[in-house]
């Protein structure tokens, strides 16, 4: 049977970042491994990230976010029948960080894929620094997650405070308290992690860390419909406004809740070139530019832009109750 692993987590807390490191080491033992991307919009940003950081080795697949429960249930499932043909080792699936983890247990309980599939790994990635306001959707969607995994691998572990892992910690136990869940997180359950330079040995006690079945109260995040996002193709924003907008994003309370904003954009760089020869030293300078894109990667807590191979024009912001014509018009004050 194929092994399938969960990598889920909330938004921002650094499931491709961690997925990165899980598939080369996956691979360098010789596995075969396919790859399930699920993200908001026509773009998976997450996809082009991985597809630059991993290449030919391992398989992306996309399943488009932004849809209904059911209908994101019925693509999650056609794509795995898909797959469950190609001859994998593994299936590796990352959600977007809007996810109940019940989904990922219903449809791999199904026929014909309970035939094909075996359950691998549930790996939970949570920022140490865990934001502390959270709704109930939010919060509920901590307790799905941290009640199934094998382990809890605390992200940016080594930007954070022992105060704010405890403070994170405890989090997530008053969201299990708060849906009635049955699990008692004791410390061995967590992994502190800086994702850019984990251990192989932490890698390979991964790849066998289970999950687990604890229950806890179901609360339908579909139904109550408060997450959205605002997405921009072609968005056309120099690196500086992106900058300035984010700031602003997170800062306006009129713009809703922001998680998480990410995308590509791309920057000319000047280049000069000096077109005479090393006789005619008052020749002079021209100055020509060349484009080279940026991952754009923000969180409450931290904004990261770094050059990349590839990327597209356009930026993603996720929240809860988000403001799309307000943002929209905040957008334009920038282009």
């Amino acid at each position: 049977m194929i092994k399938v692993d969960l990598i889920t987590g909330f938004l921002g807390s650094g499931k491709t970042t961690f997925i990165k490191q899980y598939v080369n080491h996956l691979i360098s033992k010789g596995e075969n491994i396919g790859i399930i991307e699920n993200d908001y919009g026509a773009v998976n940003v997450d996809m082009l990230l991985l597809e630059d950081a991993i290449g030919d080795d391992a398989d992306l697949e996309m399943v488009a976010g932004g849809c209904d429960y059911d209908c994101h249930r019925r693509r999650f499932k056609t794509k795995l029948i898909a797959l469950g043909m190609l001859g994998y080792d593994r299936v590796l699936i990352e959600p977007s960080g809007i996810y109940d983890v019940d989904e990922f247990f219903d449809v791999l309980n199904e026929d014909p894929l309970n035939r094909w599939y075996e359950i691998g790994n549930v790996i939970t990635v949570i920022d140490s620094k865990l934001e502390n306001e959270l709704s109930n959707e939010s919060n509920y969607l901590l307790c799905s997650q941290v009640s199934r995994s094998g382990k809890i691998l605390l992200s940016h572990s080594d930007l954070a405070s022992t105060q704010d892992i405890e403070n994170t910690k405890a989090h997530l136990k008053a969201a299990l308290l708060q849906f009635k869940g049955n699990r008692e997180l004791v410390d061995s359950d967590f992994i502190e992690a800086n994702l850019n330079e984990l251990d192989s040995s932490v890698l390979e006690g991964l790849t066998n860390c289970g999950y687990n079945n604890f229950d806890h109260e179901k609360l339908r995040i579909d139904d109550n419909n408060s997450y959205n996002s605002v997405y921009l193709l072609n968005h056309g924003l120099s690196i500086d406004s992106i900058k300035k907008l984010i700031d602003e994003l997170y800062r306006d309370e009129k713009c809703g809740k922001v998680f998480r904003v990410k995308g590509f954009a791309k920057e000319d760089q000047p280049e000069s070139e000096n077109l005479g020869s090393q006789a005619e030293s008052d020749s002079t300078n021209e100055t020509t530019t060349s484009s080279s894109w940026y991952q754009i990667n923000a969180t409450v807590d931290n904004t990261e832009i770094k050059q990349i191979n590839v990327g597209q024009d356009v930026l993603i912001i996720i929240g809860e109750s988000l403001d799309e014509k307000y943002i929209n018009e905040m957008i334009e004050n920038y282009r």
